[in-house]
């Protein structure tokens, strides 16, 4: 991959035939229309941004689209997630619906947190997604945590929290590469090395952090599966702006670790095309390189093997497809605008504990409403 160091898993893994080969086109055309719809949804949240429609951090996952569809659809629905701050691309990829996370953008009841998370907190429990967290590196102890806990029901209690039959999962925690030196994520790291705990840590590795060159923030930089490797844990990196790549290795690494419960560590090559926040002027990087990475757009990879290898869709289709996504993401928008905002209550609801008396808030917890389009 241009602008690395390290050695990436391309091509064919080991046996000669890849694991994407046996994917159906269906499928293929599936995970190009969820990359193009988070992209038309990020371009959508710019626009709202730009306006002031919404407020606080907004970090886009434009150029990344590649990395949330691949590792997520080499899984299984009920393997749980937990992702960082930048985190609409997975709430998507996963199966949120747009209009539940565009309202959440706009603080709107309507959201998938009521409107009480905002970009940066895109949870959905019925889609196994345990949500964005805004403090670097702290969704790492989860995703150990969570694995922990689908272990324990496969092992020792025998079924699992929603009623069923317990069995093996996997759960990915996700981690930007700034969060490569925040002690909770080697904490969870030993953890998960000396428990055997079937968690993948996968580092979206766009090579800046915030603002900041990899080599110039941690070191190994040139080969960080060392850091896995220091636990015990498989290690590996793979380039993550083809999204076949992603799944030819990332999917015989999931089922490994769910049959041996064991977990992994994985350098995701990729490469973010704004900045990392929409407050970010990009002075760190040059122009040149951005079209560098360009020139290897995920999506535009994906859909030249559907249209001359697969031969499985036209221009036209790819069209259609494109036209439908711009229309789901300007109906999230309206849709976003229409609903109302939390009433004063919610402030009240869906908190961890009670308040102590006399402070404020003063009231007694209580459990909102369902959000319907969850």
């Amino acid at each position: 991959m241009p602008g690395t160091n390290g050695a990436a898993s391309t091509g064919k893994p080991a046996g000669g035939k890849r694991p994407s080969d046996s994917v159906p086109s269906a499928t293929l055309i599936k995970w190009l229309r969820d990359m193009i719809m988070i992209r038309e949804f990020e371009n959508q949240c710019a626009q709202a941004y730009q306006q002031a429609k919404i407020g606080g951090f907004c970090h886009l996952y434009i150029g990344q689209e590649a990395l949330a569809v691949g590792t997520i659809n080499s899984l299984n629905p009920d393997d749980p997630i937990v992702t960082a701050y930048r985190d609409h691309g997975h709430a998507l990829a996963r199966g949120m619906s747009a209009r539940a996370c565009m309202a959440e953008m706009f603080g709107k009841t309507a959201g998938c947190a009521k409107g009480k998370g905002g970009s940066m907190h895109m949870f959905d429990k019925p889609n196994w997604n345990f949500g964005g967290h805004g403090i670097v590196g702290a969704q790492t102890p989860l995703g150990a945590g969570l694995a922990f806990a689908a272990r324990y029901e496969w092992e020792v209690m025998k079924k699992g929290v929603d009623g069923g039959p317990g069995k093996k999962k996997v759960a990915l925690s996700y981690l930007g590469d700034g969060a490569l030196n925040q002690g909770a994520l080697h904490e969870a790291m030993n953890l998960a090395g000396l428990w055997d705990i079937p968690v993948i840590f996968v580092v979206e590795n766009n090579r800046y952090s915030m603002g900041t060159a990899i080599e110039r923030g941690t070191t190994m930089a040139h080969d960080l599966p060392a850091k896995g490797r220091a636990y015990g844990i498989e290690a590996l990196t793979i380039d993550g702006l083809d999204i076949l790549n992603i799944y030819d290795h990332f999917k015989p690494l999931v089922d490994r670790c769910r049959e041996t419960q064991r977990p992994a560590f994985v350098d995701l090559l990729t490469y973010r095309y704004q900045g990392h926040s929409m407050s970010d002027p990009q002075k760190y990087r040059a122009k040149d390189e951005v079209e560098m990475f360009k020139k290897r757009d995920s999506i535009a990879l994906l859909e030249q093997h559907l249209l001359t290898e697969r031969k499985a869709i036209s221009e036209a289709d790819v069209d259609k497809i494109v036209a439908e996504c711009k229309a789901i993401a300007a109906d999230s928008v309206q849709f976003a605008e229409s609903t109302p905002a939390p009433s004063p209550e919610e402030l009240y609801s869906d908190v961890y504990a009670n308040p102590m008396a006399n402070l404020s808030p003063t009231r007694e917890y209580v459990e909102g409403e369902k959000n319907p389009l969850l």
